[in-house]
């Protein structure tokens, strides 16, 4: 028997059965969009979080206080960071690959317009902090030296923040709100940029550091400070940079080798961590989704087994006439792959339509997430299906061409 005499047969047996066939298929088609559709909503939530890691620049490093990581020795009562390490780090002559240095006080703070109240994140910030951070204004100004030195009550908010407000992120310039109890001014709104290392960038208020230190943000010592970032000179002088800062801020901190008071990290380490966590949890989801796939392909199988118990005087006639072995066995074994490819191919369609409609959810409650469906997770798909397809179709065609040809023709 050729391949083609064996899928003409096939198809004749499973139209047949349209019903049996249709709900069989039926288990492979919700296996497949299942897995499908996993692994695009896994994708897309992977490069959604890095894409926002990224857009804040991929050569800046945040300097910490305490020892942070899995190979970190914990210090007892590390000293804080102050103004004075952060212009030190600044020093082109001690760290020739930092361009920038941008200090930070940073807090959980109520802010107050008429009777709408939130409470987001306040940054006490240096005018170059927009910088480092990659921030743009969409309207209004940023922060400049002499409101620093002034002390001034004058606020930058980001856009999630005017719409909780406000309403709407435009046309606010000149507005006051309440930070804590206290009177800001709005110069400046911030361009919508999504999640950030450190939660979303869009829900933030930055004010002059020098009005945080002394209004809103008091530390034990007036010179503390609670991060700064730094921003190298390029992205390939990342770990320069960083050897540069963790020797400065040895040598301020007075920290014997290996047991650092203080923690620099980089772009490249937040991604490292996103990427690992979003790998593993499309992994899980598509685990998850592939138990569908293997209880499809128990239905095949028991399918199969009642197709040869229908069958028995028709295997029997087969042998009688001359069928061999090798002829039965590929006839059941090309309906059960025809079964799981049939499912594959209607399960990919399927996930793609179901992956299209999680993006327009998204889309519609405002949240920038596209689930993405990769050529990957197609083939996986299709190639597993077809495995499935086989694997349980062995064992019914095994019974079906071992079946003795008197014992089957008598068979009722």
């Amino acid at each position: 028997m050729t391949l083609g005499q064996a899928f003409i047969e096939a198809l004749e047996s499973l139209s047949g059965n349209k019903l049996r066939s249709g709900l069989t298929v039926l288990g492979i088609v919700i296996g497949v969009a299942a897995v499908i559709a996993m692994l695009a909503v896994g994708n897309g939530a992977q490069a959604s979080i890095t894409g926002s890691i990224s857009g804040i620049g991929t050569n800046l490093l945040f300097v910490f206080r305490g020892a942070r990581g899995a190979n970190s020795t914990e210090i007892r009562n590390p000293k804080p960071l102050t103004l004075s390490d952060a212009n030190a780090i600044a020093d082109p002559f001690a760290a020739p690959s930092v361009q920038a240095v941008a200090p930070a006080l940073q807090s959980n703070l109520e802010v107050v317009y008429g009777k709408e109240r939130t409470t987001t994140d306040v940054t006490g910030a240096t005018p170059i902090f927009f910088t480092v951070r990659n921030l743009t204004l969409a309207e209004g100004d940023s922060l400049t030296e002499e409101q620093v030195l002034s002390r001034a009550s004058v606020a930058v908010l980001g856009p999630d923040t005017a719409d909780k407000l406000f309403g709407h992120h435009d046309g606010i310039v000149g507005e006051t709100i309440r930070i804590a109890g206290q009177p800001f001014r709005v110069i400046g709104v911030l361009v919508a940029k999504g999640g950030g290392a450190f939660g979303s960038q869009d829900d933030q208020i930055v004010i002059p550091l020098s009005t945080a230190q002394t209004r809103l943000i008091r530390r034990s010592t007036p010179n503390q400070i609670d991060i700064i970032f730094a921003q190298a000179i390029s992205a390939d002088a990342v770990i320069s940079a960083s050897d540069q800062i963790t020797q400065i801020l040895q040598q301020r901190h007075r920290t014997p080798i290996g047991e650092n008071d203080f923690t620099v990290f980089s772009q490249q380490d937040f991604l490292s961590t996103a990427s690992t966590i979003t790998g593993v949890l499309t992994i899980f989801l598509g685990g998850i989704a592939g138990i569908s796939l293997l209880v499809g392909g128990i239905g095949i199988m028991n399918i199969m087994l009642v197709s040869v118990t229908e069958r028995t005087r028709e295997i029997g006639l087969r042998k009688a006439l001359g069928a061999r072995r090798r002829d039965i066995l590929i006839q059941f074994l090309t309906e059960s792959s025809m079964l799981s490819l049939i499912g594959g191919i209607i399960g990919i369609l399927f996930g793609w339509l179901i992956s299209f409609a999680v993006g327009q959810i998204a889309a519609a409650r405002g949240t920038a997430f596209t689930p993405i469906v990769g050529l990957n997770a197609i083939a996986l798909a299709t190639i597993f299906s077809a495995a499935v397809g086989l694997f349980f179709g062995i064992y019914p065609a095994n019974r079906a061409a071992g079946l003795e040809p008197v014992e089957a023709l008598r068979y009722e």
